[in-house]
């Protein structure tokens, strides 16, 4: 009996990861996630920092800006959201590991933006890409469909 072959991961000519480990780099990838949002709702540029890896691409509202280094992050969009949409904090929608392996894993989430009274500003899709560089995951990039 001949079973189905396995796709080899390109990178490392190694199989595919099984599904234990989609589990355990979903786990990781959420805790990035996490702390992520917690930084980003408290508006603390060094802890979202300290989430990414660096250069640091994203691509929304129709542009690509590349953050080279830590502290380049701009934190005037925060102002912009409070200023134009009455922003108090974000949070996840959901969180999927759609693609990956043992250094990298491509993420489709979606989060909602919100006011102070919990009235809903938008919901918008993204896929993040995170990368496990020196045993440390981080974000390396972000394409949303939010501003």
């Amino acid at each position: 009996m001949r079973g189905k072959p396995r796709r080899s991961n390109s990178a490392t000519n190694a199989p595919p990861p099984d599904v234990s480990d989609r589990d355990r780099i979903q786990e990781d990838c959420n805790r990035v996630l996490d702390a992520f949002m917690d930084a980003l709702n408290t508006y603390d540029a060094a802890g979202m920092d300290r989430c990414m890896h660096f250069p640091h691409p994203r691509i929304a509202d129709g542009k690509v800006v590349v953050y080279d280094k830590p502290g380049n992050n701009p934190m005037d969009l925060f102002d912009r959201l409070k200023r134009e949409d009455g922003w108090s904090y974000s949070r996840w929608v959901k969180r999927e590991v759609i693609q990956f392996n043992e250094s990298k894993a491509h993420v489709a989430l979606s989060y909602t933006r919100l006011r102070a009274d919990h009235s809903v500003i938008g919901t918008y899709d993204s896929l993040y890409i995170l990368t496990k560089v020196d045993g440390r995951w981080g974000i390396q990039a972000r394409s949303s469909f939010g501003p």
